[in-house]
C-alpha cells in the first residue's frame, strides 16, 4: 500500500473514527483502525464490537492495499503535523510496520494484519427512512441529557425511538429517562418511519452520530432492524447494535391532570436557579420553590455553605404550593427550552411536574420532585 492525502482531510476522518476506539482494550486489534486503499479512496474503519464507523476519503493511491494501525497514536501524529502537509502512508505486504511520512517527519507504527480486524455484519434492515440533519440533531439535543448512566438499568442507557401519533398526525418520537426526569421530542414522521417499532439506540452511538451531524450536508439515511441500526451521512456510515431490552411505558409517568399552572420567563428562571444553587451541596442540589399568587420564591439551604433565596414575579393563580427539585435537573430542562417563556404544570409536592416549551410544542419534559 502506498498513498498520499492532505493532512486536514485525513485528520477530520481520523477524528470521526478514532473516538469509537476505547482507550483500554483487552483485545489488541480493537485498538487499531482498518485502512483500505483502493481506487483513489482511503477507507477508515473503527469498531468496539458494538458500534462500527466507516468513512471514505479521496486519496492519491499509488499502490492499493490494507493494514490496521493504532488509532489514537495515528490520530495524535496527524494532529501534530503542520497545516497543509501532505501525508504519505506506505506498507509492504508481510511487513509489521506502517510508515507515515510528511515533510521531514517520518514515523513507523506497529501494525496488525487486516484479516484480524472484526467485521460487523448489518444483516437485513427492513425499516428505511431519511431525515434532515437538523431534525435528527434536534431529537438528540432535546432528549439525551435525560439518558440514564446506571449500568444496572441498561434499558434506559439510550434514546428510545419509535413511531407514534400526536394530534392525529404520525410522528417519529425520541424519548429518554433516568427515572428522575423524562424528555420527549417529536418530528413529523418521514416516509418509511410510520411503522418503526420501538428501538433503543445506545448512548455511545447517539453521541457519535451527533458529532457527525454537524458536518452532514444532505439527508441522513437511517436503516433499522430489531437488533441493529445503520446511519449513513455522506461518506460516513455508522452501524451499531441496539440495546436488547424493553423500554418502560413512559406514558404512565406523564401527568395528565396537573391543574396548577406556572408561567415565567425562561432566562430569568434559569439564572435565578443557577444563582441560588451556588450554595447547594453536591449530594442534594435541592432547590425549593414556594409558589403564591404571582410570586415565586426560590430557596436553597446548605448546612455547610449557608442559604440563598430569590424572588421572581410570575403568572400563577393556583393554591399556594411548596415543591423541591434537583437544581441540576431543573437547569438541564430549562437549557433546552427554546422560547422566552416556560410553562410548568404542577399538582402537589409529591407528584411529577410537566414542563412545556411555549415556542416548541414538539418538546415535553417531566421532572420528579425532591423532598426539601
Amino acid at each position: 500500500m502506498r498513498i498520499t492525502l492532505e493532512r486536514s482531510v485525513f485528520l477530520k476522518s481520523l477524528n470521526h473514527v478514532q473516538s469509537v476506539v476505547e482507550r483500554r482494550n483487552t483485545i489488541p486489534i480493537l485498538a487499531n483502525i482498518l485502512l483500505i486503499a483502493e481506487k483513489n479512496r482511503l477507507s477508515l474503519t473503527a469498531t468496539d464490537l458494538d458500534i462500527e464507523i466507516v468513512e471514505a476519503v479521496n486519496a492519491d493511491v499509488v499502490r492499493a492495499g490494507a493494514i490496521t494501525a493504532p488509532a489514537h497514536t495515528l490520530y495524535e501524529i496527524v494532529r501534530k503535523l503542520p497545516d497543509g502537509a501532505q501525508v504519505q502512508l506506505e506498507h509492504t505486504s508481510g511487513d509489521t510496520r506502517l510508515t507515515l511520512s510528511a515533510g521531514r517527519s517520518r514515523f513507523q507504527l506497529s501494525c496488525l494484519p487486516r484479516d484480524d480486524f472484526p467485521v460487523m455484519p448489518a444483516g437485513a434492515l427492513p425499516h428505511n427512512f431519511a431525515l434532515q440533519p437538523k431534525e435528527f440533531a434536534a431529537i438528540i439535543d432535546k432528549t439525551r441529557f435525560a439518558v440514564s448512566t446506571e449500568e444496572t438499568r441498561y434499558y434506559l442507557n439510550g434514546i428510545y425511538f419509535h413511531a407514534a401519533v400526536e394530534k392525529q398526525q404520525p410522528v417519529l418520537r425520541g424519548v429518554a429517562t433516568d427515572g428522575h426526569r423524562l424528555a420527549r421530542y417529536d418530528i413529523e414522521a418521514p416516509k418509511g418511519a410510520t411503522e418503526l417499532p420501538g428501538v433503543i439506540v445506545p448512548r455511545k452511538t447517539i453521541n457519535e452520530i451527533r458529532k457527525l451531524l454537524d458536518d452532514a450536508s444532505g439527508a441522513v439515511e437511517v436503516a433499522v432492524s430489531d437488533s441493529k441500526i445503520r446511519v449513513a451521512l455522506g461518506h460516513v456510515v455508522v452501524t451499531s447494535k441496539l440495546i436488547d431490552g424493553t423500554f418502560p411505558d413512559y406514558q404512565r409517568v406523564i401527568p395528565a391532570g396537573n391543574d396548577k399552572i406556572l408561567e415565567l420567563g425562561r432566562q430569568d428562571f434559569l439564572e435565578a436557579v443557577d444563582r441560588v444553587s451556588t450554595v447547594s451541596t453536591e449530594k442534594s442540589r435541592a432547590v425549593k420553590l414556594n409558589l403564591e399568587r404571582d410570586k415565586l420564591t426560590l430557596t436553597v439551604v446548605s448546612p455547610e455553605a449557608g442559604s440563598a433565596t430569590e424572588e421572581l414575579f410570575v403568572e400563577y393563580r393556583g393554591e399556594p404550593l411548596e415543591i423541591g427539585f434537583n437544581s441540576r435537573y431543573l437547569l438541564d430542562i430549562l437549557e433546552r427550552v427554546e422560547g422566552p417563556t416556560v410553562r410548568m404544570l404542577l399538582a402537589d409536592s409529591g407528584a411529577p411536574t410537566l414542563v412545556r416549551d411555549a415556542a416548541a410544542e414538539a418538546s415535553l419534559f417531566v421532572l420528579m420532585p425532591m423532598r426539601v
